[in-house]
């Protein structure tokens, strides 16, 4: 008898557990446990015609089966908690890139057309002057904007679109670097793209990261650093 007949030999078997004043077998899930496989055998077997006997090997088969099912249930049961495990240490350990530096490694903005670029700069320091230089995607510089006094962290910008010489520029993406000088004369080279991670949340299974004023995921990142002092 295989582990497929059980289904086949339990009206047999509710009979005769009728007889014995136990009433029907009773599983409300619909499921056939461990437990449950071997109350019917336990049932069928005393309950077997003594002229025709179940084989043993039958029963060793049977048995063999359900234990390679239980094993396999319980190993997914297990691999499901250590993902859930895994997944949550992840979690955590994310939680220590807050206050730190990450970089998307890329510096564009987009130009849309009769529009203008907004776009932030994060300036580890307090910034005395310096100058924004905006360039197109063949790296030709197209537009140097001068800034005066600008506090440290994420500063928001703009650009019209204009080239240095005042012409209407396409549309487009454009690369944003930024070059400073603080009040004690250190020099220093920033980009678009490069922000302290402020915030972390996670969203449908994604770990998200807001680096200035927008959430990014964090495979975006291609590096996370102390901020230098």
């Amino acid at each position: 008898m295989s582990v497929e007949s059980v289904d086949n030999q339990t009206a047999q078997i509710q009979a005769a557990g009728k007889k014995l004043g136990k009433g029907q077998v009773s599983n409300p899930k619909g499921e056939l446990g461990k437990d449950e496989f071997l109350k019917l055998l336990l049932v069928e077997l005393e309950h077997q015609d003594p002229t025709e006997p179940v084989e043993t090997d039958k029963i060793l088969s049977q048995t063999s089966q359900l234990a390679s099912l239980e094993a396999s249930t319980n190993t997914n049961k297990e691999l499901q908690s250590l993902s859930g495990a895994l997944q949550s240490s992840m979690r955590f350990s994310t939680v220590g890139a807050m206050g730190k530096v990450a970089n998307i490694g890329n510096d564009e903005v987009i130009l849309a057309e009769n529009g203008t670029a907004n776009f932030e700069l994060y300036f580890p320091d307090d910034v005395k002057n310096g100058s924004i230089e905006i360039k197109d995607t063949l790296g030709n510089a197209v537009r140097t904007i001068n800034i005066g006094d600008v506090k440290k962290g994420v500063n928001s910008f703009s650009w019209d679109g204009e080239s240095t010489k005042g012409n209407r520029l396409e549309e487009g993406s454009y690369h944003v670097t930024a070059t400073y000088m603080t009040a004690n004369g250190k020099q220093g080279e920033i980009a678009v793209g490069t922000y302290p991670i402020s915030s972390i949340k996670f969203d449908e299974g994604k770990t998200m990261m807001k680096l200035g004023s927008q959430y990014v995921p964090f495979k975006m990142l291609k590096e996370i650093y102390d901020v230098k002092g």
